[in-house]
């Protein structure tokens, strides 16, 4: 899932107004006389203060869906590239295996896991691309920068549909079981066609309560490095996560040509709305095989 984020923009009186009734369910009342209004979800918080600047209010949004939510009204979010001296570790860089994951946090779309080799010989090449946390990239950059990994890279991909994805749910299985069991496979395919390099993993869970997600998998992969912001700190886990990302995308676009539609991403008030229309048109039925059913986003949109 993505880390919580914070986005302020700069909104005129207009925009605050529709604001206040796009977000009329999930109002709450503020405790400061300072914000003019208060909604909040379970993917993000949006604050909308009294006073003005230049004739525009400023308005806060914090959360995981932070910056999916801020792009509803309109303002560009740029995506700052990564200062020459951030994006991977500066010690011995070495032959390496790394698994990243994207759609976790997505009511809509799959759950992708890749892994990537990377070469010593590689790093040059990936800077030279600008990759990195595949979440600090547009999609445009995406779209552009992966398909020359694919090229290039040994990798390992793995896409779990929602239909399957809700199969599997159902069956005792929560998310973080879920993840396990794709990147355990994705870096087993690896590990046995390069034997000998260092694994890194974004770390999701701790090591322990990782490996006790796959107890009674048939073969695990030990010997894990794990940590936080690996996609930053390690060039294979950037690279899989470039890649897992626009597998992702891929899948969206196959979607919204099937439906007719431009799925939302995310998890907040927007897709929300977007589910109960999309359950009108097309049933419950069709919702469980482009939606994550266990999310709370599906128990709003029924009701």
């Amino acid at each position: 899932m993505p880390e919580n984020a914070t986005v302020t923009l700069s909104l005129p009186e207009e925009t605050l107004a529709k604001m206040r009734e796009f977000y009329q369910e999930e109002l709450v009342a503020p405790s400061s006389p300072h914000v003019l209004f208060l909604a909040q979800s379970d993917a993000v918080t949006v604050t909308a203060y009294a006073k003005q600047s230049k004739g525009l209010h400023k308005v806060v949004f914090q959360g995981k869906e932070a910056v999916m939510e801020s792009r509803i009204w309109g303002a560009p979010i740029l995506k700052e590239k990564p200062k020459e001296d951030e994006g991977f570790v500066p010690y011995s860089f070495g032959d390496q295996i790394g698994s990243d994951e994207v759609g976790t946090g997505d009511f809509f779309g799959p759950v992708v896991v890749c892994a990537a080799y990377v070469g010593r010989n590689d790093l040059p090449f990936l800077r030279g691309l600008g990759v990195t946390d595949s979440k600090l990239l547009s999609d445009d950059q995406i779209l552009s920068i992966a398909p020359e990994l694919l090229k290039r890279l040994d990798y390992s991909l793995l896409v779990l549909p929602n239909e399957k994805f809700n199969e599997v749910t159902a069956g005792g299985n929560n998310m973080n079981m879920v993840k396990a069991k794709m990147h355990n496979r994705c870096l087993l395919n690896l590990a046995t066609r390069h034997p000998g390099v260092a694994i890194y993993q974004d770390q999701f869970a701790e090591p322990r309560l990782y490996y006790s997600y796959l107890k009674g998998e048939k073969e695990v992969l030990r010997g894990i490095t794990f940590a936080t912001k690996g996609e930053t700190k390690f060039p294979s886990v950037a690279a899989s996560s470039c890649i897992a990302r626009y597998a992702f995308l891929g899948h969206m676009m196959k979607l919204g040509a099937q439906y007719g539609c431009d799925f939302p991403l995310g998890a907040a008030a927007l897709t929300t709305r977007f589910a109960k229309e999309f359950i009108a048109k097309h049933g419950v039925e069709e919702m469980n095989k482009v939606a994550k059913t266990n999310f709370a986003n599906m128990k709003k949109a029924l009701q």
